[in-house]
């Protein structure tokens, strides 16, 4: 069975929701950042970052959410998380999964107006597309709807300042699989720095 080791609201949220989407049973282990549990030696044994996500796999254990997502999207191909027979498609995936990790995620950590300057960047990327690679959802969705929805928590943008972002953000929460997601991580709690 796999195993993923995550915080609410934190990272690991989007393979947290691949998890759902794809219908895999797993065990939830859940790191408290307030408690500095990711520091602790048995999950450094794990993952030496002391980061989340982590999942343990049969021989082994991915980290980093592109990875993770990646490895849940070909594991589990009948999801339909990666466009199936389009290379120039699953190319644009890792595109956007490239550009979330190296420019969105980054900017959110430098402060309000890095990570105004990244989500117009990627507003203008999506454009009026259903998803982030024309009209297939895939884990590239799940991951920019993860940090669009912590953009959203924290900064409380008008929709009308996101347009395509905003309407990409609510056909995300219309999903089973990231309503499954918010309820379990809501239940935990949710001690995200501001």
């Amino acid at each position: 069975m796999l195993t993923l080791y995550m915080s609410p609201g934190s990272s690991s949220m989007a393979p947290h929701i691949a998890l759902h989407e794809i219908g895999a049973p797993f065990e939830a282990k859940w790191i408290s950042f307030g408690r500095r549990e990711q520091r602790t030696p048995d999950y450094l044994a794990l993952n030496p970052e002391g980061k989340v996500p982590a999942l343990v796999i049969d021989d082994g254990v991915l980290t980093e959410v592109a990875a993770v997502l990646y490895y849940l999207a070909r594991a589990f191909p009948a999801a339909g998380l990666l466009p199936a027979g389009d290379l120039r498609a699953e190319a644009e995936v890792i595109s956007w999964m490239s550009f979330i990790a190296s420019t969105v995620h980054p900017a959110r950590r430098a402060g309000r107006e890095p990570s105004i300057a990244a989500f117009e960047i990627a507003e203008d990327r999506l454009g009026d597309r259903e998803w982030a690679v024309g009209s297939d959802y895939s884990i590239a969705d799940i991951h920019l709807f993860r940090l669009f929805w912590r953009f959203v928590d924290t900064l409380h943008p008008p929709a009308s300042d996101y347009p395509n972002l905003s309407a990409h953000y609510d056909r995300m929460m219309a999903r089973e699989a990231v309503k499954k997601t918010l309820a379990a991580e809501s239940a935990v709690g949710y001690h995200l720095p501001r």
